[in-house]
């Protein structure tokens, strides 16, 4: 900022945009409101079909969200701008304050090129000749105005830094930055630079000191956009693979390595959520780091040119926030290539780490030297990419490995081809490791659980379907039928695993519909119309969902969360069923009483199956302590009771809300939350004293709770649509006599579908 710009300055044009943005931000707030109150809320609540089902109605939200982050960019630059011009105003005042004190002492300011002169109107007197040397007054306004002329460049600088990073965080849409003010955007930007140079020191120079202020100041700016991108583009793609493999690596770590190291999982931590926030801009620097960090996958960047991998080292990092989905497509599809190179195609395992490898995952679940292990906790927080990376191709029919299979029955083996989920769920030689208390690491596989639960839901791994999450695209129902027939053909995939019986049994909670249609065994699809779907329905074959819930129930976790979503799916699925004003195209029979029936059979056998997985466990090898299971139903419990119409696969339009004087929009306005509590509130566990009598109380104690339960809501929703005419025709009845037939069912089904898979007593 010259003298004369500031000097002569005119802010009416800047008046001007900053009025122009302030209208804008107005505007866009009224835009933002009507999309999500009366296009995605509307959205929501509707009833979709056909391509509308999977593609109209995601599009919907996407855009809803588009209005939203135009509104936080067009507030964050009004507010950068209004911020700028008030300064500026200020700094202009101050100049010709400034000029106008000098020029009353004789004092005058011309501008000479892009710099400035001051001048003394009265000759300089020696002291002799009675007048003051005026060099000093001279000196002294040359560096007022030096002052006001270089704290408005700082300001006018700093804002289009500012402008220009938001800008450039975008190349489509609109940022979702937000900042209250031009000085705190500003700062994040400083500090960002600081940590950076921080971190590309030599970790043995690093003083103690200095990380602290490193992770202190990761851990503070994490989810700052601006910071995120400025970090990580300052420190760039092997910067960042330096700096946390010479962290972890002892010898050359200094002081920082002895008397910080307990110190690191929160360094991790927060470093990963940086790169995470990084991810999601699509400025030309973030572009290119993006590119570098999937071409670092496989090369060394140990010491000495030597391991870990980049790949090694990167997925430790990735274990927090949500990444890029295109970026960690693009570095799963170099990961898997990498595995491919150093597995034989699969042929034996890799990764096993040695005494003298770092470590390099400080969470104490794993060393960190497997590096599928990282990258699949990273696709349980990512859920689109999960979905596209477990149905990539592994290998192909045609490539050199060893996977076979007998296709055609014939007795003669061939060559298959495998999905990345096939390899991993399936076939990986997942390497031995340990976790921080010398006991087998289960992490690889916990994660590949959580993955593949994210890539089946369309939401992250440990979290109940937020409202809005899109129905099931293509990709992730067959990703669901690969799942329940794999389990299907060997359930030790699964039993031999059990700590990923919640993430299956999550999924499976979303899938009720899917899962019911297979159970109906109805060759013409007439019980599509009993059990909608909203979106792609996976197409399931009743074995091997025997099969599959008979596996889940071996876990009380995975039982609790298909056993408390079952019942609430019933119960709202009468809900649906007897509201009058469902459309007559809607309507599974004109028969109320055999529509509740049905329900009432499908989940019978459902819940019947389970109880027999919960038998296998407290009778079988597991040997199960039956008081987990209820303890874990208890907690699903707590988390579904207010779910509206889970996994009916429909809008929530036809769901009676409020009932029995519940009000209106509360958890306990749902037919279901009204009998969840009481259905479960009493539940006790039996310790395994007699295995015969513990497998007969379990039985029959199952049957008499599911049956009440299929009373109990066929009645609420006949009082909840004032079905008095059903309640007379005791349909509370024929529901409770439907469900203790498909409890009894599913002992007959099991006994014939998976005899192999049950204990005899």
């Amino acid at each position: 900022m010259n003298f004369e710009t500031l000097f002569h300055a005119n802010f009416s044009l800047l008046d001007d945009a900053v009025t122009d943005w302030a209208t804008l931000v107005r505007n866009l707030g009224e835009l933002k409101k009507d999309a999500e109150t009366n296009l995605h809320q509307a959205a929501n609540k509707a009833n979709w079909a056909g391509m509308n089902q999977q593609v109209s109605k995601e599009f919907i939200g996407k855009t809803a969200g588009e209005f939203a982050d135009a509104h936080t960019q067009a507030s964050t630059i009004h507010q950068v701008l209004s911020d700028t011009l008030g300064e500026l105003r200020g700094y202009h005042r101050q100049l010709t304050t400034a000029v106008e004190n000098g020029r009353k002492r004789s004092l005058s300011v011309f501008p000479s090129g892009d710099a400035f002169m001051v001048t003394s109107s009265v000759p300089p007197q020696t002291a002799a000749g009675g007048e003051p040397d005026r060099t000093t007054d001279v000196t002294a306004l040359r560096d007022e105005i030096q002052s006001i002329l270089d704290k408005a460049t700082e300001s006018d600088n700093s804002a289009g830094t500012v402008l220009k990073a938001l800008a450039d965080r975008s190349e489509l849409g609109f940022s979702d930055a937000r900042y209250k003010d031009r000085d705190s955007a500003a700062a994040a930007l400083k500090k960002a630079d600081e940590l950076a140079r921080l971190a590309k020191k030599d970790p043995g120079e690093l003083t103690t000191a200095e990380f602290d202020l490193l992770n202190a100041g990761l851990k503070q700016y994490a989810n700052d956009h601006l910071f995120a991108e400025r970090f990580a583009t300052d420190l760039g793609a092997r910067g960042t693979l330096d700096f946390w493999t010479g962290l972890n690596d002892v010898p050359g770590a200094g002081d920082v390595g002895q008397r910080r190291h307990d110190r690191y999982d929160d360094l991790q931590k927060s470093l990963g959520l940086t790169l995470a926030t990084a991810s999601q801009s699509d400025s030309a620097g973030m572009a290119e780091w993006k590119g570098r960090m999937v071409d670092l996958v496989d090369k060394p960047v140990g010491r000495a040119g030597g391991f870990p991998l980049g790949a090694q080292v990167m997925t430790n990092l990735m274990r927090w926030g949500d990444y890029d989905d295109r970026f960690l497509v693009d570095y799963g599809d170099k990961l898997i290539e990498t595995e491919k190179k150093f597995t034989g195609n699969g042929r034996h395992g890799a990764w096993s780490r040695t005494g003298g490898d770092p470590l390099l995952n400080r969470t104490g679940t794993d060393s960190g030297w497997d590096p599928m292990t990282g990258y699949l906790r990273a696709l349980s927080n990512n859920p689109d990419a999960a979905t596209e990376f477990f149905n990539d191709t592994f290998v192909t029919k045609d490539e050199d490995h060893d996977f076979t299979q007998d296709a055609d029955g014939n007795g003669k083996q061939e060559k298959r081809a495998l999905s990345n989920f096939d390899y991993l769920f399936e076939e990986r030689d997942w390497s031995q490791d340990v976790d921080d208390k010398g006991e087998e690491s289960i992490a690889g596989r916990n994660y590949l659980g959580m993955a593949l639960e994210a890539a089946t839901t369309g939401h992250p791994a440990g979290e109940l379907p937020p409202e809005g999450t899109p129905v099931h695209s293509p990709g992730q129902a067959k990703l669901f039928e690969a799942i329940v027939s794999s389990i299907s053909d060997d359930n030790a995939r699964l039993t031999d695993h059990g700590y990923m019986s919640d993430s299956m049994g999550q999924v499976a909670s979303e899938y009720l519909a899917d899962i019911n249609r297979g159970l109906a065994d109805d060759a013409d699809g007439d019980t599509n119309r009993l059990f909608p779907v909203a979106g792609t329905a996976a197409s399931l074959h009743h074995r091997d969902l025997n099969a599959f819930l008979l596996s889940v129930g071996q876990n009380p976790e995975g039982y609790a969360a298909v056993e408390v979503a079952n019942k609430s799916y019933m119960a709202n699925l009468m809900d649906y069923h007897l509201n009058p004003d469902l459309p007559a195209s809607h309507r599974y029979s004109n028969d109320p009483h055999f529509t509740v029936e049905q329900i009432a059979l499908g989940s019978g056998e459902l819940s019947g199956t389970l109880a027999i997985g919960r038998q296998e466990a407290v009778i079988g090898p597991a040997d199960a302590d039956d008081k987990a299971y209820d303890h874990a139903v208890a907690q699903w419990k707590n988390g579904i009771s207010g779910a509206v119409g889970t996994g009916i696969g429909v809008g929530t339009t036809f769901i009676a809300s409020p009932v029995g004087g519940a009000a209106a929009g509360g958890a306990a306005g749902t037919v279901s939350s009204m009998i969840l509590e009481e259905l479960f509130q009493d539940a006790e566990g039996h310790a395994k004293d007699d295995a015969g009598r513990a497998v007969g109380k379990l039985w029959e104690e199952g049957l008499e709770e599911n049956a009440s339960y299929s009373e109990k809501a066929a009645e609420a929703a006949a009082k909840a649509h004032h079905r008095t005419d059903l309640l007379d025709a005791a349909i509370d009845e024929k529901a409770r006599a439907a469900a203790q037939q498909g409890f009894r069912d599913a002992g007959t089904n099991t006994s014939r579908m998976s005899p192999d898979l049950q204990t005899e007593i």
